[in-house]
């Protein structure tokens, strides 16, 4: 028998959370036909000798909803082993819409998720209105890896409300039940969930609050009981509680996640989970709500991330310390290359280092109100920012921060910042872990980790494109929680194959992938760990209209496979593009099948 492609010599974890074996694999039609010793020959042979073998990498938070219809490549969640996509988070997206509607919701966007508008205006060819539309819109165009659309609350209320979506609008029972029939409509045509957004940090490019941020727990509850009698769908939120406003507003904003959740007929659902600054315990508060709905019998989970979430500033980024500047405003609008030229400028440098700076944070501005506050506080916030340089280390002491190399230096935060955001001709980047490190350690994310509730999540990717870049993230847990972590515990590495492919697959009900076992979908990474290495994040500008974005990359990945097919191969993407649209519910049922 001739296969359509073997691995051999590789180690398998399979995803499981077993211990590895030693076997080689077969596959054929797109599926894994063998696992063990396997005879015959075949067209394409991978010798993974001194490689790990694991399931395709399932991201659960991605922000690809417009990317995704112009794109085929994916990039950069191609780039670490990721082979399913899950588009449609914290609420925000681009269906069902009416005409009229597109500017706004590129304005949402824009906003909320630091994606540019010109790329989206450009790149959107906005060949749908309806939900269902926009799933064959999405399953009309082949890509690197699958990908799967939630139904998000923001278009949602848009379309159905009108001018009366904005966040401070109630919806009416007439609103509701036009939402919840339009939910379960787009259920049936293969959304694989619906979400949610409730966070006072994001806003419309214009500094507005988002349409369903203050949806009340009648509209949420009547909108989830869209998922009753279906078998496929899962609920997702994201919410800062109300922490800008008031501390003490947690148990009023929980006791409405909490009605949201339990009106989804079962259907599983999740919450972002992170540490804030400003309420360092509101994370383990999360965790005790989570644990009571599930031993009252709901399915909640967290999504976590393996590391801090952070922005990256630096004069090509959307912010950087010295934006509200008025003498740096005044050459902002330069070329880059012109820009550093004048900061190199030593009468330059004094007169900015002289300034305060004014607000960046005004009427009709996406920036979040916090910006101003770091900027007041820099001298304390400077205390954690950090050079990740080209071998980025997100885990570092206080002696490191920039703060801590400017008392070394003997010279002011300001001046320390300033010479590090003009290094490299203007590209060098400053790190800011924003999230999870209040301690000034991933003892935290570990314990969130290790929680039997935690999912992988919140990588982002495709959005924050002038700030963050966490689609590394598959890469970053494989590598520095199994190997590399020298300052506490670390994961074992099939555990760490585990939370990053079945207990995703298993959450989402993707019942055909996930594992290295006969009959599932070939979707499998061949990856030499020891060599395994994150390189530097860098902007690049190659989106629609030359919108900028930053990319990171991985060396290590000696094939990624989808549907049988490698779209990586030696840490380069390949011209196979397998990757199609998973439709919930009538796939899995094939799957089962």
């Amino acid at each position: 028998m001739t296969h359509q492609l073997k691995i051999v010599n590789g180690l398998v974890y399979d995803g499981s959370g077993s211990e590895p074996v030693k076997a080689d694999i077969a596959i054929d039609n797109g599926r894994i036909s063998a696992v063990g010793t396997v005879p015959g020959d075949a067209r394409e042979v991978i010798d993974a000798k001194g490689c790990i073998v694991t399931p395709g990498f399932i991201d659960i938070h991605t922000h690809y909803d417009g990317q995704a219809t112009w794109d085929d490549r994916m990039e950069p969640s191609i780039n670490h082993g990721i082979t399913t996509a899950i588009v449609g988070n914290c609420g925000v997206g681009f269906a069902p819409v009416r005409p009229s509607d597109h500017d706004r919701l590129v304005r949402l966007m824009e906003g909320v998720e630091d994606i540019p508008g010109t790329a989206l205006h450009e790149g959107l060819k906005w060949n749908w209105e309806s939900f269902p539309d926009y799933l064959n819109a999405l399953d009309a165009m082949a890509r690197t890896i699958d990908i799967a659309a939630m139904i998000t609350h923001d278009p949602l209320r848009v379309y159905v409300m009108d001018e009366r979506a904005s966040f401070d609008a109630q919806a009416s029972d007439e609103d509701i039940a036009t939402m919840r029939k339009l939910v379960r409509e787009a259920l049936e045509a293969g959304a694989i969930g619906f979400s949610t957004g409730r966070s006072d940090l994001h806003r419309t490019a214009d500094g507005e609050w988002t349409p369903a941020s203050e949806a009340t727990a009648k509209e949420l509850t009547g909108i989830a009981e869209a998922f009753h009698g279906l078998t496929h769908g899962v609920l997702q939120a994201v919410s800062d509680f109300d922490l800008q406003r008031s501390e003490e507003a947690f148990p009023k904003e929980w006791e409405v996640v909490e009605k949201y959740v339990k009106a989804g007929g079962g259907r599983p659902a999740s919450i972002s989970l992170m540490q804030r600054d400003l309420a360092p315990n509101q994370w383990r508060d999360i965790l005790k709500g989570v644990e009571k709905l599930n031993a009252e019998g709901v399915d909640m989970r967290v999504q976590v991330a393996p590391r801090a979430i952070g922005v990256f500033l630096g004069l090509q980024c959307t912010f950087h310390p010295f934006m509200g500047h008025p003498s740096y405003k005044a050459i902002a609008h330069l070329p880059l290359e012109d820009r550093v030229a004048r900061m190199k400028d030593a009468g330059v440098k004094a007169q900015i280092l002289s300034e305060k700076p004014d607000k960046v944070s005004v009427e009709g501005s996406s920036v979040p109100p916090i910006a101003d506050v770091m900027l007041e506080a820099m001298e304390f916030v400077a205390e954690k920012l950090f050079m990740l340089s080209d071998d980025p280390d997100y885990e570092q002491s206080g002696e490191q921060s920039i703060a801590g190399r400017a008392r070394a230096r003997g010279v002011s935060v300001w001046e320390e910042l300033y010479d590090t955001v003009i290094a490299r001709d203007g590209k060098e980047l400053i790190y800011l872990p924003i999230y999870n490190y209040t301690e000034m350690s991933y003892e935290n994310v570990l314990t969130m980790m290790c929680h039997p509730q935690a999912l992988i999540g919140l990588s982002d990717g495709g959005a924050h494109v002038g700030t963050v870049c966490d689609a590394s993230f598959p890469s970053y847990l494989l590598k520095y929680w199994t190997q590399d972590r020298t300052r506490g515990d670390r994961i074992a590495l099939p555990r760490a194959v585990q939370m990053l492919t079945s207990d995703i697959a298993d959450f989402l009900g993707l019942n055909d992938r996930g594992r290295i076992k006969p009959g599932l979908k070939a979707d499998i990474n061949v990856i030499d760990l020891d060599n395994l290495k994150l390189e530097a994040p860098h902007m690049v500008a190659d989106l629609p209209a030359g919108g900028q974005r930053l990319l990171q990359g991985a060396t290590g990945y000696k094939a990624t496979i989808v549907s049988g097919e490698v779209v990586v191969r030696n840490d380069t993407v390949t011209d196979a593009r397998p990757g199609r649209l998973i439709r919930a519910g009538q796939q899995m049922a094939m799957a089962a099948e």
